[in-house]
């Protein structure tokens, strides 16, 4: 994307060329009403799902690393293209949104967790993902995983970790509310295969947390840490209350949930979940083969080891099961699991591994349709966290498709740019700094100084000029794209209520390069290009940022490929909620997607006034989503700003001083919109008047805004 100043235009071409190739597949079109399996139907027969329809009695939902809608080469047909059985299935049932969009910063971590809780990274504390960093009280700072379990600590592997805050952070201070309670309150079961933070992530901190630091699984770790992982990591049931499938679970432990959340009980780890999804001996994936470790011994196999014939069987045995409600993560097919490298579009091993899951699909289907769950009884909801920048050459031959004709490519892999190198060979700049690496990197300055401090501001000036030559195409260009400090991050939703998370500035690097800190010379070249990784993400980049949502079930219109509504991941919360009967606790930053549901779907108030709310919501996601138009306006100023270099820093003050003050316009704008459309959406409000105004009050500010972007 080469302009921040307007909203993104779809690019109709591959639409209507995605939509003309599609062909209903037999079986997988649109399904009649059909009797649930008895024994599913008893299993689940205390989840009391409310929906308008009445008819849903089953969720799924279903996350993808990296899987794209969109093609990376015009003559490759994309992933999901390649995946007819899921494409179909979603665009025959109801509607394949290919107008949605991540948060920011755009990973697997932020960009699942905002799907989860319908809210930024700002509100559930993990903007900066997979990993990030954190300053001591020293100044220096300390590396944390995004990935751990809902209730623990940050994740810290080093001997004294200094920051002892919940990963999941509320905007508040407290652990922030988790996605299962509203099914597990009203009776339902929650199944998670893999799904970030629902589950235990790793042997560290969530051992501890959930078992406890001297229990059985706490020995396990110390004297065979493999087998703990295989046990305990990655799968997860989080039962409704008194559920027999939980009777021998640990209890479910939610400290500051809104309301309480009190005599629940949970399984983690494949091992206890197993003997109950799959009682009559080891689970297999939907080939057949035991689900194992990398040693052959059965259990979970690692998140890389999450196909979708592994990932799907498991939420398959759920539901058949007694967990009516399951959410599952699917890892990426662009990449040679697990060690790489990384395939280009339409090389033969990832057209042979999008073959496979569209096989996985398959069975998927039809074995949810021999249980009696399809998509009138079932809400199914899938997406990919973000899409992909390819960093690579033209492929070989020039007209290769993938599927007839295999590409290959001799040019391939990321480019690895050492920030420490270039800021001390080209500007002099021998400031001591650590960085979260990236190709979206923040920077943290030693000693934690004020964002307008002398030592920053010539810091932020160097790295806003460093170049480098691609490799890629011969030209001398920019590290960075765009430059973020906590004045324009708090816009875009990134500053946590943890202060030591925050770092001082963030750079949206050019999405070819991966930055990261090195030595302070270039004695060894200071871009490398390295084939293990190809596809980047993290940065401000339309191929990164736009992805995908697909729903089906009752209540969802049938739309086929739809580009017209713009969503982001906070929104798929919401119309979930909205579309089951059910809510949450807590305010949304999302908004339910009134255009992809059905007339008795909506809330009364919307299907009386359906323009008034539709324009409400719109204007709402461009003032508020981090890729909005509002946002895309103000991180050109934002990056002109720390660029600067006036006398007495005029420029930057000037600059700092319009974000901010479009911030507070922006935050008590938009404060005001969810709290109407949410006692819309959920509890029977209605006031027309006040969506005129606020309507208009949010064009003004975007139109205020594009101004202020484009003046000098």
């Amino acid at each position: 994307m080469k302009a921040l100043s307007g909203r993104w235009q779809p690019p109709l071409a591959w639409i209507a060329a995605l939509a003309a190739a599609l062909v209903l597949l037999p079986g997988m079109g649109t399904f009649a009403p059909s009797q649930v399996n008895s024994t599913v139907h008893a299993a689940s027969s205390t989840c009391q799902l409310h929906a308008p329809q009445g008819t849903v009695q089953h969720v799924i939902y279903i996350d993808f690393d990296n899987v794209h809608l969109s093609r990376d080469n015009p003559n490759v047909p994309s992933d999901l293209e390649q995946m007819p059985n899921l494409l179909n299935f979603i665009k025959n049932n109801g509607a394949m949104l290919s107008n949605n969009h991540t948060p920011l910063i755009a990973h697997t971590g932020d960009d699942i967790l905002t799907s989860l809780t319908g809210v930024y990274g700002d509100r559930h504390g993990q903007p900066v993902s997979n990993s990030y960093r954190y300053f001591k009280p020293d100044g220096t700072t300390s590396s944390a995983g995004t990935f751990a379990y809902w209730t623990a600590p940050v994740n810290d592997s080093s001997p004294t970790p200094t920051d002892t805050t919940f990963t999941m952070l509320s905007a508040n201070g407290k652990n922030a509310p988790a996605p299962w309670v509203p099914y597990t309150r009203t009776g339902c079961n929650f199944g998670s295969a893999g799904t970030a933070n629902t589950v235990l992530e790793n042997i560290g901190v969530d051992i501890p947390t959930v078992f406890g630091a001297n229990s059985p699984e706490a020995q396990e770790v110390k004297s065979n840490p493999t087998q703990a992982t295989s046990d305990f990591v990655g799968i997860g049931i989080h039962c409704a209350q008194a559920n027999p499938v939980c009777a021998s679970g640990r209890p479910d432990l939610l400290p500051d949930e809104p309301g309480g959340y009190n005599n629940y009980k949970g399984l983690f780890g494949h091992k206890y979940v197993a003997p109950q999804i799959s009682p009559n001996g080891p689970l297999t994936d939907l080939d057949g083969n035991i689900i194992q470790n990398a040693n052959g011994t059965p259990g979970f196999p690692g998140f890389d080891g999450m196909s979708a014939s592994v990932s799907l069987a498991y939420i398959a045995a759920m539901q058949e099961h007694g967990i009516p409600v399951t959410y599952a993560y699917v890892s990426d097919a662009h990449d040679r699991h697990p060690s790489g490298p990384a395939y280009g579009p339409g090389e033969a091993g990832y057209v042979a591994a999008l073959k496979a899951y569209d096989t996985a699909f398959g069975k998927f289907f039809a074995r949810l349709a021999k249980d009696g769950i399809n998509a009138s009884n079932t809400l199914f909801v899938v997406t990919a966290d973000e899409g992909d920048h390819f960093v690579g050459g033209a492929p070989t031959p020039a007209n290769c498709n993938g599927v007839t004709i295999p590409c290959t490519y001799s040019q391939i892999g990321e480019l690895n740019a050492n920030l420490t190198g270039l800021l001390a060979t080209q500007k002099k700049i021998t400031t001591p700094f650590t960085v979260h690496a990236d190709s979206a990197p923040t920077i943290y300055i030693t000693g934690n100084p004020a964002r307008d401090a002398s030592v920053t501001r010539t810091f932020e000036q160097a790295a806003a000029s460093v170049t480098v030559t691609n490799p890629l195409n011969g030209k001398q260009e920019l590290v960075s794209h765009y430059m973020a400090d906590p004045v324009e991050m708090k816009l875009l939703h990134m500053i946590t209520a943890d202060p030591a998370r925050t770092p001082t500035f963030t750079m949206f690097a050019n999405p070819d390069y991966f930055v990261f800190t090195g030595a302070a010379n270039c004695d060894s070249p200071c871009l490398a290009e390295v084939p293990t990784f190809a596809w980047n993400h993290g940065d401000v980049s339309q191929d990164i940022n736009r992805t995908w949502l697909g729903i089906a079930g009752p209540g969802v219109q049938h739309l086929g490929i739809n580009d017209s509504i713009w969503a982001d991941h906070t929104d798929i919360r919401p119309t979930m909620l909205e579309l089951l009967g059910l809510k949450d606790d807590y305010s949304h930053d999302g908004r339910v997607l009134f255009e992809a549901l059905t007339s008795n779907a909506l809330p009364a108030a919307v299907r009386a006034h359906l323009n008034y709310y539709i324009g409400l919501a719109r204007v709402y996601k461009q003032i508020n989503a981090s890729v909005g138009q509002l946002a895309l306006d103000t991180l050109p100023i934002s990056t002109r700003a720390l660029a600067s270099s006036s006398t007495g820093d005029a420029t930057y003050i000037k600059l700092e001083k319009q974000i901010q003050q479009i911030n507070t316009q922006r935050d008590a704008l938009a404060s005001h919109i969810i709290v109407l459309l949410e006692k819309v959406e959920f509890a029977s409000g209605d006031d027309t008047q006040q969506a005129t105004t606020l309507t208009n009050q949010g064009n003004s500010l975007l139109t205020n805004s594009k101004q202020t972007a484009s003046s000098k």
